[in-house]
């Protein structure tokens, strides 16, 4: 089992080729989880990686390499912008101390008026916006104890590559292939902007550190071993992480977080990890007595 985007080929290419053209009445759907049958291309929960397989499809189809069928439905513009309903939230201040607030309740958020009400928030008030969830994430709505929300939190899917990260950690390629759905990345944190409460924020990433891997288990049935998270520089100076015993390890070249072909132009990040677990490097680099992540 792969849990990894396949390395693209003029064999693998051709293989795709092949099978749109003896089955001309599959759908994009259908061809995509055919081919991760074939490569048993799948999570680690078990589940087909069929929607990162049609991220590929697409990117080979905009190369020129592949005439995928017509889509059913249209979809999304490459860059554009996700469809969000915007709803009216209370936007009544909240100046105080953290200890008027406590206890602070964190909850997964599944779907429903919970999952509505924290994509609005995101789209609105996050300067990243709220964008689709591919793969193996988790999000979490922040509340104070009489229910009103201060805070929202995306975790998923870690970088590709990012040779700080790979640096601190001793991965090579190879080890980092099969390794990597151990660590997850924060790629959205909002503290609304009505809220005023020092200390909120590295509090709130102390409490996630300590249900995070219990929580990535109970959904995906593996463990975390590390956090990271991209703090752009010149803009944000990262003092919550900090506060929170997150180690900065470096920073980025400026070519994005899944930027594989070095092509992209984006600003600067520093780079935070916080470790889950003391043997977190024995344990990302040694592949023995590890579950539910195979090559």
């Amino acid at each position: 089992m792969i849990n990894y985007r396949p390395t693209i080929t003029n064999e693998l290419v051709a293989e795709i080729q092949e099978m749109i053209a003896q089955n001309p009445d599959w759908n994009r759907t259908r061809i995509s989880k055919a081919l991760c049958e074939t490569w048993q291309w799948k999570g680690t929960d078990g589940r087909l990686k069929d929607i990162s397989c049609r991220d590929m499809l697409r990117d080979l189809e905009r190369k020129g390499e592949i005439l995928l069928p017509e889509r059913m439905k249209p979809s999304r513009a490459l860059g554009g912008k996700l469809s969000v309903e915007h709803l009216n939230h209370d936007m009544t201040e909240i100046n105080c101390n953290l200890k008027d607030l406590m206890p602070v309740n964190i909850e997964l958020v599944a779907g429903g008026e919970d999952l509505a009400e924290y994509k609005s928030l995101l789209d609105q008030y996050h300067y990243l916006a709220f964008d689709r969830t591919i793969g193996e994430n988790t999000k979490y709505a922040v509340r104070s104890r009489d229910g009103r929300i201060l805070a929202c939190l995306l975790f998923g899917s870690a970088a590709w590559t990012c040779e700080g990260r790979d640096a601190y950690i001793g991965w090579d390629r190879e080890t980092r292939k099969s390794m990597l759905p151990y660590v997850t990345n924060n790629s959205r944190f909002l503290v609304l902007p009505w809220v005023r409460v020092p200390h909120l924020a590295s509090h709130i990433l102390g409490q996630i550190s300590r249900r995070i891997s219990r929580d990535w288990e109970n959904r995906y049935g593996h463990e975390l071993y590390c956090l990271e998270t991209f703090v752009e520089y010149g803009r944000f100076l990262g003092t919550c992480y900090k506060a929170a015993n997150w180690q900065r390890v470096g920073r980025t070249k400026g070519r994005g977080r899944n930027d594989i072909h070095r092509t992209a132009a984006l600003p600067q990040k520093d780079i935070y990890l916080y470790p889950l677990d003391r043997e977190f490097r024995r344990k990302l680099t040694n592949r023995k007595g590890l579950t539910g992540c195979n090559d």
